[in-house]
């Protein structure tokens, strides 16, 4: 297995690989770096025979991903927006995409790009502490990642609207209820994930694989063009400047819709 600095990729003994976001001083906040290994990390998984399935999870008790990182985010202009949310969708399409099943194990803090890296994966099993939302609109923006595609088919139109809008943020059992994730573990969630994974790799492997291909195929792509767009147009905006600005700053924003 390949060694990397953000993440950490071990084959466990039953063929499963487990894949951890370890930043945990920064709540596993995706970064450019993060996102880069983390797409190397799901072209090993396709490439390595001996890998038959994929858990995700943070590194730490307090966060699976507590979003992108917003001190890289505040330096985009319009082009450089839309391109690092053209690399987001990539690498999380192939996640979705994947021929093997993955499996996120979301373990507290899921919030912006960490709520879309759990969308992306094919099932989520949430510890009883996990918190979602898409709070990107707090800095003048829109998820970039894919996540107002996803989360409208997971959630329905109505639930994406809210959800998206106002930015905020649900705890597991509500989580559940809407459709967001699978299941709320009680217990361990690593290892009810690899039970869940050893009844789905008891079944035909190929037969799994077209099965994913199938059900994504549901899925458009003119959406995740049009999120892209606009999520670079938004970075060229005097909210955004301010949302990201307040941010780093630690106080409220002050918002004049320009």
């Amino acid at each position: 297995m390949s060694s990397y600095q953000t993440i950490n990729y071990e084959l466990q003994d039953n063929n499963i690989a487990l894949l951890t976001i370890n930043r945990p001083d920064k709540l596993n906040a995706l970064n450019s770096d993060v996102l880069n290994e983390l797409s190397a990390a799901i072209s090993e998984t396709e490439s390595n025979e001996s890998v038959k399935a994929l858990i995700i999870t943070g590194a730490g008790e307090k966060a699976f991903v507590a979003g992108a990182d917003i001190k890289e985010l505040s330096n985009l202009d319009a082009e450089t927006g839309e391109k690092l949310s053209m690399r987001g969708q990539e690498i999380f399409a192939s996640i979705e995409n994947c021929s093997k099943p993955v499996v996120a194990v979301v373990n507290g803090y899921a919030l912006g790009g960490g709520a879309e890296l759990a969308m992306a994966c094919h099932i989520r099993i949430a510890t009883s502490n996990a918190v979602f939302g898409l709070p990107e609109v707090s800095l003048g923006l829109i998820p970039g990642y894919g996540g107002t595609q996803r989360l409208t088919h997971l959630v329905g139109k109505a639930k994406a609207f809210e959800f998206v809008l106002t930015g905020k943020q649900i705890k597991a059992d509500e989580a559940l209820r809407i459709g967001l994730v699978n299941k709320v573990s009680e217990n361990n969630a690593i290892d009810e994930a690899k039970d869940l994974l050893g009844i789905i790799m008891k079944k035909g492997p190929v037969a799994v694989s077209k099965a994913i291909s199938a059900i994504n195929a549901s899925f458009g792509d003119d959406g995740y063009k049009k999120e892209a767009e606009l999520f670079g147009s938004l970075c060229e905006t005097e909210d955004f400047r301010e949302g990201t600005s307040a941010f780093l700053e630690k106080r409220k924003a002050e918002f004049k819709g320009r």
